[in-house]
């Protein structure tokens, strides 16, 4: 394996997941912009081989695949390693536009697939136990409290980052962001763009799950965002293709003592109710809880969602087992994201632009 971006999502899981897994897994090159960081990394793993350019790790080679960590955007690196024959375990969000997705899909082959986007707590064994009914599903609503990295990371006592990276790589990635933003919804409002990167970067896990319990959202058909002490809020709602309807409630809340998320399935005989610790402690178990006709009923697994989700990988990789979230799902968010923001600038009397104009439905 080799592993780009250097954050805290790797320092606390993803690096130790991989080293706890060493029956399947070698990590084996290290790059993030930093080079303070991918040296101190670097030390702490026995990794040889380190970088601060993720084009020259992929052109240097020497490795089965490569776990991608970087922020914003992934596609250009996701397609960029499958290109040189490299399997690739992405973040979300994959991309923030359809071309992105269109890119790498040329680079996949349907019958072996070499990409997975790393949704995790679609390996969750709560989440798992619930997808494995069949539920004739009336509503699912979603609550996310989400606080600052600041609170949420207080407890892992990280190092500051170092201030080596150079401000122009750090314009230029900002810009490669923004300019991707801007083909996929045009020259939105500063509300309009909030809501879409934060839909990518954040929302798109909800959305993952709303795909595995309910078949995902077929639409949205309202979106709106509004302050608050801290930060701003989100609601979408919409139908579901597997029927009745979403909603999902996203809070930034800056002082929030820790990340909890809910999702609720309510269906025709009782309600399935997952709750989700912080994702930064491994071993932090999400509770499931069902009520229904035989009274209430919890279970909960230790065995910890990314440490499955990296199994999956590796099944993926040697197997060609399909992972849950692959392209299509992918698409799926950038589209959905840019529905949502759709129906933001629709609520002002505005069109959008770029991808999102004229508008696609799913399919």
């Amino acid at each position: 394996m080799a592993v780009a971006g250097l954050g805290a999502i790797a320092q606390l899981v993803h690096l130790p997941m991989l080293e706890r897994r060493g029956d399947l897994f070698e990590t084996v090159a290290l790059c993030d912009p930093s080079a303070t960081l991918t040296a101190r990394t670097a030390v702490r793993y026995g990794v040889a081989r380190r970088y601060t350019d993720v084009t020259a790790m992929l052109d240097a080679g020497g490795f089965d695949a490569v776990l991608v960590l970087t922020s914003g955007s992934h596609g250009r690196v996701v397609a960029d390693a499958l290109r040189r024959g490299h399997a690739v375990l992405c973040e979300k969000p994959l991309a923030y536009t359809r071309a992105e997705v269109a890119e790498i899909a040329a680079l996949e082959d349907p019958d072996r697939p070499r990409l997975m986007v790393g949704y995790m707590k679609q390996y969750d064994p709560a989440v798992q136990r619930m997808a494995g009914r069949r539920l004739d599903v009336r509503a699912v609503q979603v609550t996310v409290l989400r606080p600052s990295d600041r609170s949420q990371l207080a407890f892992a006592r990280l190092p500051a980052p170092p201030a080596d990276v150079p401000a122009e790589v750090t314009d230029r990635l900002r810009a490669q962001d923004d300019a991707l933003v801007r083909a996929a919804i045009g020259d939105a409002h500063q509300e309009a763009r909030w809501l879409y990167t934060t839909t990518m970067n954040s929302i798109s896990h909800d959305l993952s799950l709303l795909r595995l319990l309910a078949g995902g959202p077929s639409e949205v058909d309202h979106a709106t965002t509004w302050p608050g002490a801290g930060g701003r809020s989100v609601e979408l709602s919409g139908p579901l293709r597997a029927g009745g309807r979403y909603a999902v409630h996203w809070h930034y809340l800056s002082d929030y003592p820790a990340y909890r998320e809910t999702v609720a399935v309510h269906h025709a005989t009782g309600t399935s109710e997952v709750v989700f610790p912080t994702p930064y402690l491994p071993g932090a178990a999400a509770r499931l809880t069902d009520v229904g006709a035989d009274g209430r009923l919890s279970y909960s697994d230790v065995t910890g969602s990314f440490e499955r989700e990296l199994a999956a990988f590796h099944e993926m990789v040697t197997d060609g087992v399909p992972p849950l979230t692959g392209l299509r799902g992918a698409l799926e968010d950038v589209v959905t994201a840019q529905q949502a923001v759709t129906r933001l600038l629709q609520r002002d009397g505005l069109t959008p632009g770029g991808e999102a104009h004229p508008h696609l439905e799913l399919a």
